[in-house]
């Protein structure tokens, strides 16, 4: 997280990342931690959230009601009042595979320690916010951006641990497939998925920590795509199959599965749903491979395309400085 203090304000403005989630390490929890993500932090769609001294608790935009919650947990952990009206003037979609729940808790948090002169970290505020309760990943992409893997959940509370961040190559690119017509499955629905699914098994949790250890992050890291592509493509069939009775099959949007269909035919380096989806994404070697593949993949009326960047640095907080 960057910030660009403004000595003449007192409002404050967070401009935050989305972020794709590629998927869980282990599921099994035979060692004694659950989860581990790996996910990405991207420049588009992103959160911008105001935030300035008022007479009372005020939100407006997308996203008021949530906005509101926030800050009450928020000031009732630093101990301060709720005086501040907050607007959202760019939301990224909810539920829709983006953590943008995470993003707006964040913000609305940091914005509020911002104007009372309070440090504000992530995780000092997860359990007041009910974020991080699997992943690490929504919490280091505010503070840092990048490709994030985090060693899942022990036996405390504590937000799981980040084991590795590293830069996303910049000439890559996120072809999203967005569904507009649909949420994926969020609230009850997931509680009650990962409390009904039966045990991962044991040999493909193995699997996929060696695909991550071997091939995602060393071809991160040397810039091959291919190699980075067919990794992340396998741990989305292992965990997608395995989530598949609660989200009606590997994918959540059979549209969207559609259009990841054609993406294969083209020999891309890779390609899923980020979280429990709708939206799915396809990796690209570059801008002008992602231009080629939006302009010939062919979607329903109800799905959007757009291109990001793997964002390499962590939301910006500018101003709430008084003169």
């Amino acid at each position: 997280m960057s910030d660009v203090p403004d000595s003449a304000a007192e409002s404050v403005r967070i401009e935050a990342p989305a972020r794709l989630h590629f998927g869980f390490l282990d599921l099994h929890g035979g060692l004694g931690r659950r989860f581990g993500s790996v996910g990405l932090a991207i420049d588009s769609p992103s959160l911008i959230l105001t935030a300035r001294p008022a007479d009372s608790l005020q939100a407006e935009g997308p996203e008021a009601e949530r906005v509101r919650r926030y800050a009450e947990a928020a000031a009732a952990h630093l101990g301060v009042g709720t005086r501040v009206a907050f607007r959202v003037e760019q939301a990224i979609p909810a539920h829709a595979g983006f953590g943008s729940g995470t993003q707006l808790a964040l913000a609305v948090a940091a914005a509020l320690a911002r104007l009372a002169g309070r440090p504000f970290s992530p995780e000092d505020f997860s359990n007041a916010l009910d974020r991080g309760n699997r992943s690490g990943v929504g919490l280091r992409a505010f503070t840092e951006g990048g490709l994030i893997v985090d060693g899942g959940r022990g036996a405390d509370a504590a937000p799981p641990p980040v084991i590795a961040r590293l830069p996303f190559p910049e000439a890559w690119r996120l072809v999203l497939i967005l569904d507009t017509s649909m949420a994926g499955v969020h609230g009850t629905r997931e509680v009650e998925a990962f409390r009904d699914l039966p045990r991962f098994p044991e040999a493909q949790a193995a699997e996929i920590c060696r695909i991550v250890l071997m091939q995602v992050l060393p071809a991160c890291v040397t810039g091959d795509a291919d190699a980075f592509g067919a990794g992340i493509t396998r741990m989305q069939d292992l965990v997608g199959d395995h989530f598949a009775p609660h989200q009606g099959g590997r994918y959540a949007s059979a549209s969207v599965a559609r259009v990841l269909e054609q993406a294969a035919q083209r020999g891309v380096a890779g390609y899923g749903q980020s979280s429990w989806g709708p939206t799915g994404f396809i990796l690209a070697r570059s801008e002008k491979e992602a231009k080629s593949l939006v302009s010939g993949l062919d979607g329903d009326a109800s799905l959007r395309f757009l291109i990001a960047r793997g964002r390499n640095t962590g939301a910006t907080v500018a101003g709430g400085i008084r003169a």
